[in-house]
């Protein structure tokens, strides 16, 4: 939690005690449904909220943008965003049910307002976004399809909409066939060993 607020020092009130429930809440939860690794759990902070925050580096949402989490799992990188932007709209989504009802029983726990969560899979989501985010799911190649009819044409932030992917390790083979992908190291944000080989990978489509 220290290292969080070294890295985001101008966090409210409401913003740093949603951020102290977090671990215990999917502690919590992690218990009855597998959402997270153990040894994850371990490192919650680093491995998970900042992780999911390398978003946030990248870009800074505008109010009222419209944000869709793709594969949300347990609610990454979703909950954190929703959390530091609370004027930002947040729809998580995943095709196993249980995840969803972890992603609504931590929306309720921290109070949320900016986040709602369907069990849907990707390529039958309907409504159009700004910003498709998401970690790791599976290849750009397959996830392109799934949600390029979601983007919105109407921009509002500072890069155009696309697609916010977290991704590790080398991404040129992966990427070869997007050549106007962006890749931002995180190592050069977060000076964790961790971050090492962690991007950011943005893409206008």
């Amino acid at each position: 939690m220290d290292e969080l607020l070294n890295h985001f020092p101008n966090l409210n009130s409401i913003q740093i005690k949603q951020f102290n429930q977090l671990e215990a809440c999917y502690v919590h939860w992690n218990a009855q449904i597998n959402v997270i690794s153990r040894k994850d759990m371990e490192a919650f902070y680093e491995r998970h909220v900042l992780h999911a925050l390398g978003i946030a580096k990248v870009i800074k949402f505008k109010d009222q943008t419209r944000i869709l989490d793709v594969g949300t799992g347990g609610g990454f990188p979703g909950i954190p965003l929703a959390i530091l932007f609370p004027n930002v709209e947040f729809h998580l989504i995943d095709s196993i049910g249980k995840k969803i009802k972890v992603v609504n029983a931590v929306q309720q726990a921290l109070g949320l307002t900016n986040v709602k969560a369907s069990q849907v899979r990707a390529e039958n989501y309907q409504e159009k976004v700004d910003f498709v985010v998401s970690r790791a799911v599976t290849k750009m190649d397959t996830f392109v399809p799934w949600i390029r009819n979601n983007l919105s044409s109407n921009h509002r932030n500072a890069i155009k909409n696309g697609i916010l992917y977290l991704k590790g390790g080398d991404l040129s083979q992966e990427l070869h066939n997007f050549p106007t992908a962006k890749c931002f190291d995180l190592k050069d944000y977060f000076k964790v060993s961790f971050f090492e080989t962690k991007k950011v990978v943005y893409l206008s489509i």
